[in-house]
């Protein structure tokens, strides 16, 4: 007697789909990607959703959807996960995979959550991976670069000596004598790790063996023996842009320290440091300087050459002037190294006191001084409106 067939309808895929599988939802869907998504993103996705509701981590929520969505989530990735099932399942829907699939959470679905952890997020770990040696990139190097303001602002060239790790070139990085290569480590299969179960977790652990490199060198080679790197001093010359100021960085790719088992070089980066200047300070693309004038000078006014970083230039000093007035030069700071407008001098005038003076000066001094006296405000503005204040303080205050 032949057995009934069940009535069937056309899929969205083009292929035939059975009415029983009418109630299950799309594993696309399911899982959260379209129709075209990579291998990566599908286990992303199922990364996220396996954590947020396998049973075992929804304790006393039984009764809930969670269970029902995470055996959802595993079927669809044990079907979207594996090519040959993807294919079939893209052409006729899930009547092409219903063979092929567990059917709910315990048995076919697959097991505790410890396996889930083992399996899908052990490659986080390390624990996936084909055999071999494991490359790791090598270290970032650091070198403190010091620099006169002169050089920082125009820019120079600069040969620096650094002590690094280098890659090893009889075995060309890899540790292994030359005309033999590292084995695959036997006790990891080249994983890097071995998983100890403990409890509820499956606990990844480095392998004791090969110490996580995966593999393991029965025949070192003689000049590193095994490290497949080895110590020098290299001599390299740094350009340094224009502008540079204390706290930048120039960054040389791949002259750090070279990767184990024949893995990247990691960069070099150069921290600039301004060395003090005895005439300038700097901030952003400012100059300052002091400039110390005579009292005759700030007296008469004059003028006075005052260097900048690209020579000297002539700084006119009004007569009257006072100590601490700022003078702005345009355009005779600094370029910033990112670009932008050039930046001003600015210089400071300060009135030096005269020192050591000779019994004539100092009666010069006398005379000049009750002259001024004798006039008032007239001479000392400043001073007179001060002193006046000081008079209505007093007089306030009841003294």
């Amino acid at each position: 007697m032949e057995g009934l067939e069940s009535p069937c309808i056309p899929s969205r895929f083009g292929g035939l789909q059975s009415r029983s599988n009418m109630s299950k939802r799309d594993f696309y869907e399911v899982l959260g990607v379209s129709k075209n998504a990579s291998e990566a993103e599908i286990k992303k996705a199922y990364r996220r959703l396996a954590m947020k509701h396998h049973p075992d981590r929804n304790a006393g929520d039984q009764t809930t959807d969670s269970e029902k969505r995470f055996k959802e989530a595993k079927e669809a990735y044990e079907v979207l996960s594996d090519a040959q099932k993807r294919a079939a399942y893209d052409q006729f829907g899930h009547a092409g995979v219903d063979n092929s699939v567990g059917g709910g959470y315990g048995h076919g679905a697959g097991g505790n959550f410890s396996d889930i952890f083992g399996d899908v997020f052990g490659d986080i770990f390390g624990a996936r991976g084909g055999g071999g040696s494991r490359v790791h990139r090598g270290a970032d190097l650091r070198y403190n670069l010091q620099l006169s303001l002169e050089d920082a602002v125009a820019g120079t060239t600069v040969k620096i000596r650094v002590p690094t790790l280098v890659k090893c070139n009889p075995c060309n990085g890899t540790g292994a004598k030359k005309g033999t290569k590292p084995k695959v480590c036997t006790t990891c299969a080249g994983h890097g790790q071995v998983r100890m179960q403990q409890g509820f977790f499956s606990v990844q652990q480095t392998c004791p063996t090969c110490r996580g490199k995966g593999s393991v060198i029965e025949s070192p080679c003689p000049a590193c023996h095994g490290a497949g790197r080895i110590q020098e001093h290299k001599t390299l010359s740094v350009k340094v842009p224009p502008g540079v100021d204390t706290g930048d960085r120039i960054r040389l790719a791949g002259e750090g320290e070279a990767g184990e088992s024949g893995g990247p070089p990691g960069d070099l980066y150069v921290q600039i440091a301004v060395k003090p200047h005895e005439i300038f300070s700097r901030e952003e693309n400012h100059l300052f300087c002091e400039v110390p004038i005579s009292f005759a000078s700030a007296a008469l006014g004059g003028e006075l050459e005052v260097p900048t970083l690209n020579g000297k230039v002539v700084l006119k000093i009004p007569a009257g002037t006072q100590s601490g007035k700022m003078f702005r030069m345009r355009g005779k700071g600094v370029k910033p190294v990112r670009g932008g407008p050039v930046g001003d001098l600015l210089c400071k005038v300060m009135v030096e006191t005269p020192v050591n003076l000779t019994e004539h000066q100092k009666d010069l001094l006398r005379q000049l001084d009750e002259t001024m006296q004798g006039a008032g405000s007239k001479h000392s503005p400043h001073s007179t409106g001060w002193m006046d204040g000081v008079k209505k303080f007093f007089e306030g205050m009841g003294f």
